[in-house]
Formats: C-alpha cells, structure tokens, sequence
C-alpha cells in the first residue's frame, strides 16, 4: 500500500501522535517525516514503508484509492477485539442490541 502524505498526516491525528511519536514507532528521523509529509522532499520507499506500518501498528487502517480517494480510519486493537470477544460471550440480561 502506497501511503500518501495526506494519509499520514490524518492517521497521527486519529491516534494523537505527534512527529516525534511516529519517529520513535516507525525509526525514521523525524526530519524525513516532515519532509514527506510536506511534499518538501522525495523520502526513501523503505522509510514510507515503515511510516504505514508503524501508523497500522498504532491503531491506523489505511485505505487505498479505491475511486472514493484515499484515507484512513481507526481500527480496532488485538487488545480492543479481545476485550469485546470476552464482553460478547459474558451472558447476561438481553438488550435491544442483541435483537
């Protein structure tokens, strides 16, 4: 998946990550990730490659240009998914939810 600037912008945003939080994640200089996400200069594809999966690790899902334009979205943790497995197979009262 190609990740675009817009895209990783947006995807620190959803996860309130700043430059640095993504530099730290991703072990790319926080410089190339300004400058990628500025558009200011060409950054390495291995770099970018690990910007996506650093910003997926996080809890980003990337979606590719598909007609309807890039962008992202966030997704579950394995933690989250987990979590709601065990609260799903608790038992108890039946709610208007469960219909």
């Amino acid at each position: 998946m190609d990740l675009l600037p817009a895209q990783c912008r947006a995807g620190r945003a959803l996860i309130e990550w700043t430059v640095e939080d993504l530099a730290k994640a991703s072990d790319v200089p926080a410089a190339a990730i300004v400058d990628f996400e500025t558009a200011r200069a060409t950054v390495e594809p291995a770099l970018v490659e690990a910007m996506a999966a650093a910003l997926e690790h996080g809890g980003v899902r990337l979606i590719p240009e598909n007609g309807g334009g890039a962008g992202v979205r966030l997704k579950f943790t394995r933690s989250e998914v987990a979590r709601i497995a065990t609260l799903e197979t608790e038992g108890g009262i039946i709610a208007e939810d469960d219909v």
